[in-house]
This record gives C-alpha cells, structure tokens and sequence, in this order.
C-alpha cells in the first residue's frame, strides 16, 4: 500500500470513528431523555401513593368510628317524627317555650348512603337554658346537630328569641 492510500485510508477510518460516535451519542442522549421521564413519572406516582397513604391514614380513624356509630336503615317519617319529639321534650324540660316549629324536606342531595332528617324551631328562653338545649340536641355519636342558630333579643331582658334548624343524619331504607 502506498503512503497515499494509508493516509485515505485512516482518513475514512477516523470520518467513520466519529459519524459512529456522534450516532452512538445521539442515541445514548435519546435513551437518557427516555430514562429522565420514566423517573420523573415514577416519583410523581411515588408522591401520588405516598399523599394517598397519608391521606387514607388520617381519614381511615373517622371511617372507623362512622362503622361504630352507623344507625340502622329507618324511614325518613319515623326519624323526622323522633327529632321533632326529642327537639319538643328537651326545651319543655329545660324551660323553653316553643313559639313555631316547622319540618324542613329531607335533603338526600348530600350523598347516596345518609339523608338529613330537618326541623325547624323557634323557642324562647333564658341564655343557660338555650345552651344546654344545644348541648343536648348536638350529639355527633347520634348523627345529630344544629346546623343554624339565630339569635335575637326579647322584649323581656331575661330571654332570647332562637331559630334553630336542628338536623339528624340517618341511613334511609332500602329502595326495591
């Protein structure tokens, strides 16, 4: 082989050394960017499992006590009839004088398992008397509360007018 042919010869040697490793590099950066968005993917699902956990964790506390305190299925006459007597016997033993009550429509917009059984009242009385009434009325073991209280003076110093609208979550009987 002539000194010319050896010189061509590397020549081609070195063009094809580098075009092989600019495609070799090429193909590494396009498999790194690949590798990049499987990682990225993986932490995001890693963060997604990890707020769940932590999540499900918090909540699973108040999913147990709900289990523990579940009433049974009743009919939304029965609980709405209860509430008002229960609503009634309190602030006549506690002192109140009911001016009005009024049932509200069951809501069952809020969720498919509990409906809201309502109640609306007005009752007069002395402050202490009123808030124990409160107390007595809102019992979260028995799905119950006073969800609306307004206050308003009397023309007796000694008393306070109240709207209350007092609600009792239930399970509703099953529709066949």
């Amino acid at each position: 082989m002539s000194p010319r042919e050896k010189k061509l010869l590397i020549f081609f040697a070195s063009a094809g050394f580098i075009v092989l490793n600019f495609l070799a590099y090429a193909q590494f950066q396009t498999k790194r960017l690949g590798f990049d968005r499987a990682l990225t993917e993986a932490r995001q699902q890693l963060d997604n499992a990890e707020m769940f956990r932590a999540s499900r964790e918090q909540v699973s506390g108040e999913m147990e006590w709900l289990a523990s305190k579940e009433p049974e299925p009743a009919a939304n006459q029965d609980i709405q009839t209860k509430l008002q007597q229960l609503c009634e016997n309190e602030a006549k033993g506690l002192g109140l004088e009911i001016k009005n009550q009024r049932p509200l429509p069951t809501d069952t917009s809020s969720g498919t398992h509990y409906h809201r059984a309502k109640i609306q009242l007005t009752v007069t009385g002395t402050e202490e008397a009123l808030y124990r009434w409160f107390d007595k009325l809102n019992v979260p073991d028995q799905l119950r509360a006073a969800t609306q209280i307004r206050l308003s003076p009397n023309k007796d110093d000694t008393k306070i007018d109240c709207t209350a609208t007092v609600e009792q979550w239930f399970v509703p009987l099953p529709t066949t």
